[in-house]
């Protein structure tokens, strides 16, 4: 195998790395990476997540790394469970994921948007806070016709 480059590029807010991999057999490689190496990835990692609802239970505040890959492990969960691009799902400043199936979004704000913040997410997203109680108590802004989300909620076993 021989080396490969690294350019970072800037589209709209977002950066990205674009590598040119190693060439293996004539066929060269091209992947597209986080320009922030350091963050985790977004795989689900239910350690985290035991780790921020353990720290729940104590009374105590989730460490923000543990919060953070604790929200991205339950959105990977949800894109999982409810594949499609109808509905976008933000957690700021940790992850935003579209699923459910419908029409998918392509351009400008979409249509179907579920937002909130980390910890009221990590409580609905487990099942300690009923997804209709959290909308009525305006913790979780839901606006748009298919951004009902409790069927596929909770994401974890308690």
């Amino acid at each position: 195998m021989s080396g490969g480059s690294h350019d970072v590029y800037t589209v709209g807010n977002y950066a990205l790395s674009y590598v040119t991999c190693a060439t293996q057999g004539g066929v060269r490689y091209r992947g597209v990476g986080s320009y922030r190496p350091d963050m985790s990835s977004a795989h689900n990692n239910s350690e985290s997540v035991h780790e921020a609802l353990d720290a729940l239970d104590r009374g105590a505040e989730p460490a923000r790394v543990v919060l953070r890959d604790a929200v991205r492990a339950l959105l990977t969960e949800l894109s999982r469970r409810a594949p499609g691009r109808s509905v976008e799902v933000r957690i700021p400043p940790f992850g935003a994921i579209q699923c459910v199936a419908g029409p998918r979004h392509t351009r400008g704000t979409p249509p179907n948007v579920v937002e909130t913040d980390p910890m009221t997410w990590l409580l609905v997203a487990s099942g300690r806070l009923p997804w209709h109680e959290a909308v009525g108590a305006g913790r979780v802004r839901a606006s748009g016709i298919r951004t009902d989300i409790s069927e596929y909620l909770p994401l974890i076993d308690s």
